[in-house]
Formats: structure tokens, sequence, C-alpha cells
């Protein structure tokens, strides 16, 4: 579902790192991340803000997906992301199950693994619902 954002998908931080959405639903959702140069360290390795990114971005985007038409704004509260192997190549997979939908907050656990579903990282992420800033909540007389 597509979202009205203020920024275009493909010129956000998203688009930049190589984040694939597969799948995005209120309960899961499923990201993918090509490993190229551009997103290893210099020992070769997948840096580890990657991981990171991929688990708020694929948390933020499910619960906006929900959360948007209602009126509602989403971000990034909370990121807890603990990492278990390195990936080097191939691809970088993420999926998102959430946990709990409150009234301001959504807990998704999210598991990064590689092509070979080998469990690399794990993160818990807390997105913020708020409700959408408004004409009469952002003019400034």
């Amino acid at each position: 579902m597509p979202l009205d954002l203020p920024v275009p998908f493909d010129e956000s931080f998203d688009a930049l790192y190589g984040l694939q959405i597969v799948e995005l639903g209120e309960e899961r959702a499923i990201a993918r991340v090509p490993v190229s140069n551009a997103i290893k360290q210099p020992l070769g390795l997948v840096h580890g803000g990657v991981f990171c990114a991929m688990a708020e971005s694929l948390a933020s985007h499910a619960t906006a997906a929900v959360e948007f038409p209602r009126g509602n704004s989403v971000r990034g509260l909370s990121n807890q992301t603990s990492f278990i192997r390195p990936i080097t190549e191939g691809t970088v997979h993420a999926t998102a199950l959430r946990r709990h939908r409150g009234r301001t907050t959504w807990i998704w656990d999210v598991e990064i693994t590689d092509d070979r579903e080998r469990l690399c990282a794990v993160s818990r992420m807390t997105i913020a619902v708020r409700p959408a800033p408004g004409p009469s909540r952002d003019s400034r007389s």
C-alpha cells in the first residue's frame, strides 16, 4: 500500500542503502537488501548500521501502513539490536513480527538472516504513534 510521504521512497535513506520491501502487513513485514561494497564496513562485513536501519524502517513502514490512514504519525522510539554473525555477500533478509499494538506504541521483533537462513541479528523495535501534525497544530502566527 503506497504511503503519502514527505520524501519519495526513491530519494530516501532507505533507497540509499538498497532497502526492498517484499511484504508489508499489520502483523508481519519482510524486506531485503542486496549486499554491495557500499553497505560494508572496511573489513568487508555488512555494517551493523544496515541491520539497525532495516529493522527500524521495516517496523516503521508496517506501522505507518495502518496508522497513517487513521490520521497518525509514526517514528522509531527504541531500536535495540544484537549482532550474532556477519554477512559478507548475497542478500540481507529481515522479517518483522508485531508483538504489541497499542494506542501510542507498537512493538516489533525483527530477525535478520543471510541467504542460508542463518540468524545474523535480532532487533526489538518500539514505534511511537502520535497524532499527525495538522494545520492547527503546525501554524505559528
